[in-house]
């Protein structure tokens, strides 16, 4: 391995065609877009200044699609996404931090087992039941700390903060501050 792909000295004009990259922005490792697999047109867009660090890392199915809006902070967020996640502007998101748009397997037993049978490496991936996927949304200025959890569905309002390990099933007001399992507002 070449260290620049370790330093965020690295080529970015070797990402994919649909990965739109804004003005003065830094990625710190190469491999953080090992697993992105789009063929959506734009399938990841960055706007200007955003900063990717190390353990940050863009799963993407192929008909997923990430917006990060310019001045974002990505310290080591896990994107886990089938549709759409959108996160605005100013946004800060800590480490391990997991943002996940969908289930990515079926909750019932038994579709779940045919599920795992058909994404075998000798399994047929036409026959994999449907997942369900709902977009995430994180809006301007929101802060999310270290190890939260947010789910499928979940729409996170301006300036709002996350605390360290919450877990967020549902939508979150501008300027709240939450925490816990599940999150819940705090004064």
């Amino acid at each position: 391995m070449d260290i620049k792909e370790i330093t965020g000295d690295w080529d970015y004009q070797t990402l994919p065609k649909n990965i739109i990259v804004g003005k003065n922005c830094w990625f710190e490792r190469k491999d953080s877009f090992g697993r992105f697999r789009s063929v959506q047109q734009l399938g990841l867009v960055f706007g200007d200044h955003v900063k990717v660090y190390t353990w940050t890392t863009f799963n993407v199915e192929p008909q997923g699609k990430i917006e990060v809006g310019d001045g974002s902070v990505l310290v080591g967020a896990i994107f886990m996404c089938a549709r759409q996640v959108t996160i605005g502007k100013r946004v800060i998101i800590s480490y391990h931090v997991t943002i996940a748009d969908g289930d990515f397997h079926p909750k019932d037993p038994d579709l779940r087992k045919q599920d795992a049978i058909a994404n075998a490496p000798e399994g047929d991936k036409s026959k994999r039941p449907q997942v369900i996927s709902k977009p995430v949304i994180i809006d301007d200025d929101a802060v999310i700390g270290i190890g939260a959890i947010i789910l499928k569905g979940v729409h996170i309002g301006q300036g709002a903060r996350i605390g360290a390990g919450s877990v967020v099933t549902s939508d979150i007001p501008a300027g709240a501050k939450v925490e816990g399992n599940p999150a819940r507002i705090i004064p």
